[in-house]
């Protein structure tokens, strides 16, 4: 069983979701909606069974609308939503979707907030330590410079499960390394921190890119890890920017390949489904 464990949908037709943040200089070619039908013929052809959802929206409106695309297409395993860790009213905006069975995880554009040190505010810690008493799992949307909050987080709250997406989105381009590395290990010393394979092509040159630019990134990933903290993820249609579909499942396989059978199919899909506690995942093919 091959599961993407991160892409996205996302729909401009009606307006209901604010989607600005696709409209920059070079993003043409992700500005437009992105919807199940786009997607699973690609999944279908690159040969991988199920897919996470993933939220793009500080709104819950967006949960809703991704549980019910993940009700109508069973390809769609499970959708980590949002909810507003800093209110008071996390606990109820949680028991709205607990019960869903594709209900799987919660993230929080932390990348994006004007406070460096947003994810260890007391009201945020408040808001994570509701899904560490419910057992949902949590994304960490960081760039490099967050990354230091991950060993706190972890320290704080070691009975929730968290996962780093996008390796924290090192610097590939330029080749920054060694301070990302030194981080990424501090991280993975604590049992209950995972990491998505993911995010590579569009931290390289978007239309330079080579496998090899991105393998002492895999590799080190794979070192601190281990496959069973580890899982593959495309970020479709974010990866449109540099490589289609096909291309980014391609690289990733190539990472892998040295891996033993089993180790390749725990990043391939068996850690996606244990850290995520999937529901029935339905064959895509």
């Amino acid at each position: 069983m091959i599961i993407d464990s991160h892409q996205h949908f996302w729909d401009r037709s009606d307006g209901r979701f604010d989607n600005a943040w696709q409209e920059g200089q070079g993003l043409e070619r992700i500005c437009r909606s992105f919807l199940p039908e786009d997607l699973q013929p690609c999944i279908q052809a690159a040969g991988v069974d199920a897919t996470i959802s993933v939220q793009t929206q500080h709104n819950l409106e967006e949960n809703r609308w991704a549980l019910s695309l993940a009700e109508r297409h069973g390809f769609i395993a499970g959708v980590v939503g949002w909810v507003d860790l800093a209110s008071s009213a996390c606990g109820d905006q949680l028991a709205e979707f607990q019960d869903r069975p594709k209900f799987v995880g919660i993230r929080h554009v932390v990348q994006d907030e004007p406070d460096e040190d947003f994810i260890i505010r007391g009201d945020v810690l408040r808001g994570l330590a509701e899904l560490e008493k419910r057992q949902l799992p949590f994304d960490l949307l960081f760039y490099e410079r967050h990354l230091k909050h991950a060993v706190t987080v972890a320290s704080q709250f070691p009975g929730l499960p968290l996962v780093i997406n996008h390796l924290s989105k090192p610097n590939i381009k330029q080749g920054s390394f060694e301070g990302w590395r030194k981080q990424i290990r501090a991280a993975a010393e604590h049992e209950n921190v995972y990491c998505k394979l993911s995010g590579m092509v569009t931290e390289a040159d978007w239309q330079d890119w080579e496998v090899e630019q991105l393998r002492p990134y895999a590799e080190t990933a794979i070192e601190c890890f281990g496959p069973q903290r580890l899982m593959y993820g495309s970020d479709w249609p974010v990866c449109n920017l540099a490589a289609n579909y096909a291309q980014v499942y391609a690289a990733t396989r190539q990472l892998i390949e040295s891996l033993s059978e089993h180790e390749q199919s725990m990043i391939l899909g068996g850690t996606a489904r244990h850290f995520y506690q999937l529901p029935i995942v339905s064959e895509n093919r």
